[in-house]
C-alpha cells in the first residue's frame, strides 16, 4: 500500500515576528489543509525552511505536526542532511515520534558519488522502520540520483519505496520508472509537471501550490487517477500562471507572501531568505485573484 495517493502539501513553517516558530498557526494551517482535501502533510522540508531550523527546532516542528495531524492523513518528515549521521538522527527521531514516512534529500554542497548516495540512503533507511522517499532536486543540491541508482536502492533496501522527482526531466523519470519495474512510488516535486509524471505511473505530487490551493491540487491528481485525463490536464494547465508566480523567486519566498496576502499570517522568513520584491508580489497577487483566490 502506497504512503499516499493525491496531493501532499510541502507545508510552510509559520513564524512569529521575532522569528520563533508559530505552533498555533502551524496547527491551524494543518487543519485547514486536511479540511480542504490535502492527502498528506510534508513537514520540515525546503518549503518549511528546514535549512534555517536548528536540529532541536526541526525535531520539535516534526513532532508538533504529527500531534496536530492526529492520524487523519500521513505525515512525512523531511529529515535529509548533507551529513549522513545527522540524517540518521533526524530520521530516528521522526520514526520514534510517529511519522508515517521520511523524505530524504540528496546530500548538498559536499555532494556524493552514486556509490556514496547508495551508502547514504542505505544507512539512513537501515536505521529506521518507516518508509523512505528519496528526494531528487539537483538544481538545488548540485547532486542528483541517477535512474540506475534509484532502481538499485528500491530493489535492494526494503523500506526505500518512493521518489520525489523534482528534476524537471521527463526522460529521466521515464527511464527511472522503467528500471524500477513497478516497485517505485513516484511523486512529482514540480507543481507544473503533476499530470506528466502521473502519466508515467506516478501517484501524486508533493506540492508547494497546495499551501494556497489544496482542493484544486488534490483534484488535479484525483481526476487523473479516476480516469478523466482531459479534466486533469485542464486543471493542470489552468494553474500554470499561478505556479509560475509561485516560483518567480526562490521557494518559499513567494508562497509565504501568497499566504500572507490571503490573510493566513504565516509571518516572515528567516535569513538569508528575504521578503518578495514589490513588482513580483504585485504579479503574484494578480495571479492569485485570477485563480479565484480571495485576498485579505
Amino acid at each position: 500500500m502506497p504512503i499516499f495517493k493525491g496531493a501532499g502539501v510541502a507545508i510552510v513553517t509559520p513564524m512569529k515576528e521575532n522569528l520563533e516558530v508559530n505552533y498555533e498557526l502551524l496547527e491551524r494551517n494543518i487543519n485547514y489543509q486536511i479540511d480542504n482535501g490535502t492527502d498528506a502533510i510534508i513537514i520540515a522540508g525546503t518549503t518549511g525552511e528546514s535549512a534555517t531550523l536548528s536540529e532541536e527546532e526541526h525535531k520539535k516542528v516534526v513532532k508538533a505536526a504529527i500531534e496536530f495531524t492526529k492520524h487523519r492523513v500521513p505525515v512525512i518528515a523531511g529529515t535529509g542532511s548533507n551529513s549522513t549521521q545527522t540524517a540518521i538522527e533526524l530520521s530516528q527521531e521522526a520514526d520514534k515520534d510517529g511519522a508515517d514516512a521520511v523524505l530524504i534529500v540528496t546530500p548538498y554542497y559536499n555532494k556524493a558519488t552514486q556509490k556514496g548516495l547508495i551508502a547514504h540512503y542505505t544507512s539512513v533507511a537501515n536505521s529506521i522502520k518507516v518508509p523512505v522517499i528519496m528526494y531528487n532536486v539537483p538544481s538545488r543540491t548540485g547532486c542528483g540520483l541517477n535512474p540506475e541508482t534509484i532502481a538499485h536502492l528500491v530493489k535492494n533496501v526494503d523500506n526505500i519505496v518512493g521518489l520525489k522527482d523534482a528534476t524537471g526531466d521527463l526522460s529521466h523519470a521515464a527511464k527511472t520508472m522503467n528500471l524500477c519495474d513497478g516497485k517505485l512510488e513516484l511523486y512529482s516535486g514540480n507543481d507544473d509537471q503533476v499530470v506528466p509524471l502521473l502519466s508515467l505511473g506516478g501517484l501524486g505530487v508533493i506540492s508547494v501550490l497546495s499551501n494556497i490551493a489544496p482542493r484544486q491540487t488534490h483534484d488535479i491528481v484525483m481526476e487523473f487517477l479516476e480516469g478523466d485525463y482531459k479534466k486533469a490536464a485542464k486543471l493542470q494547465l489552468d494553474a500554470i500562471p499561478l505556479i509560475n508566480a509561485l516560483f518567480c523567486e526562490v521557494n518559499p519566498i513567494p508562497v509565504k507572501a501568497a499566504l500572507n496576502l490571503m490573510g493566513k499570517e504565516v509571518g516572515p522568513l528567516r535569513m538569508p531568505l528575504s521578503e518578495m520584491e514589490d513588482a513580483n508580489k504585485a504579479k503574484l497577487a494578480e495571479e492569485l485573484k485570477n485563480f479565484g483566490i480571495k485576498l485579505a
